[in-house]
């Protein structure tokens, strides 16, 4: 058991206080929008006096014989904290094939890993459960295209959108949504005026109490930060949702997706590939979007964590790479033993502090600390009051 130091990313979209008041650090007016525990090659987390990445690498052995055999001798997720001010990009994340065949084909070309018009980080899949630490909204999945239809009809803006979405009710079938999809994103200044059309609309709508006020509302929020971006018609194709605290959304491959605001666990595959589309500054690939989204209608289910004993919630996923899991230690109770043995694992206390005793050595974990523990650190317990995620690899 060793204490674990995670890494801050400072994106645009996040807010400046909700993580550094988890983490116990002043709000210095910066957007933190993350903060990673992991071993990814572009921000590995500090463990010691190295890294996470040197760690594993000098001991292999830490990560579990079954991760091992899966994965070769690398750790096969991320953890992070992320929250949101405003919408991230529209995005969507490959499968493992599309991830080794995108990243070979840049590596091919020349691409360095750190231009900004790269797409492939990494050769690994990007495969996501969202844990929400508050009330978080996100887009998510697109919507089934009749309803879709008929709120911009509600909204008023049916007959001047015709030519962009008239595809939606016409024809069957997901070349349908991503004939539509593909249009939006590329519409030209020709065509500018009907996002500020559709935004104007929505303006009549807002303080509706129905799905109809709902999609006006999302236009009106993402035109406040990206003013005539096209992708807000992208992302009006999509469902809106809200997470409690303490529900997920899983985000497997090919699923379009935009979060909105809040703050939340992130579990991941351990990858860096985000292929955007809009609502960015950052590197658009339309094209390459295209190849990897699901453009069948497809609305996510708000998952809720099982019991699997006392103190122990699991979120359940199909990832082979990554199980997510949320401790709520009691000192009335007793000691609760940390899930995932067999595996390396991080844990991440939210609130409280408890302490972590294998029977030979204790490590407190206060609000806002982290802890590795390597896969042969079998029996664990924590003692204490505190709300810890953890997450280790799905294959033990």
């Amino acid at each position: 058991m060793q204490p674990l130091v995670g890494t801050v990313q400072r994106y645009a979209w996040g807010t400046t206080d909700a993580i550094p008041a988890i983490l116990g650090q002043p709000d210095d007016g910066r957007p933190m929008a993350e903060y990673w525990l992991g071993a990814h090659a572009s921000s590995p987390s500090l463990l010691g006096t190295g890294t996470l990445s040197e760690h594993i690498d000098a001991a292999p052995g830490v990560l579990g014989d079954r991760s091992r055999a899966a994965f070769g001798e690398h750790l096969p997720y991320l953890m992070k904290l992320l929250s949101a001010r405003h919408a991230l990009s529209i995005q969507a994340h490959p499968s493992r094939e599309q991830a080794i065949e995108g990243f070979a084909r840049e590596s091919r070309a020349g691409t360095p890993l750190d231009a900004p018009e790269r797409t492939y980080k990494d050769s690994w899949p990007k495969p996501e459960i969202l844990i929400a630490l508050e009330p978080f909204d996100s887009l998510a999945g697109f919507r089934d295209p009749h309803q879709t239809a008929e709120l911009f009809a509600a909204l008023g803006v049916a007959e001047p959108l015709y030519s962009v979405i008239g595809p939606l009710t016409e024809r069957k079938g997901p070349a349908a949504m991503a004939e539509v999809f593909l249009d939006v994103l590329s519409l030209g200044d020709e065509r500018r005026h009907l996002i500020d059309e559709t935004v104007a609309a929505a303006m009549h709508h807002r303080y509706d109490d129905d799905p109809v006020g709902e999609f006006a509302r999302t236009a009106l929020e993402l035109d406040a930060v990206f003013p005539a971006d096209p992708g807000i018609l992208a992302a009006l194709l999509m469902n809106r949702l809200r997470l409690q605290p303490g529900e997920a959304l899983f985000v497997p491959a090919g699923m379009m997706h935009a979060h909105l605001s809040g703050t939340g666990v992130e579990v991941m595959a351990n990858s860096d590939n985000v292929i955007r589309g809009g609502l960015t500054s950052k590197h658009i690939d339309v094209g390459e979007l295209i190849t990897v989204v699901d453009f069948n209608p497809w609305l996510p289910e708000i998952l809720h964590p099982t019991l699997t004993r006392t103190g122990v919630l699991k979120y359940q996923t199909p990832c082979s790479e990554f199980e997510a899991w949320r401790m709520i230690v009691d000192e009335s109770s007793g000691p609760i033993r940390v899930p995932g043995r067999g595996s390396a694992r991080i844990l991440l206390a939210v609130s409280g502090e408890c302490v972590l005793d294998d029977g030979h050595t204790s490590l407190p974990l206060a609000r806002g600390h982290a802890a590795f523990l390597s896969a042969d650190e079998q029996d664990v317990f924590a003692t204490g009051s505190a709300e810890v995620y953890g997450t280790s690899s799905g294959i033990r």
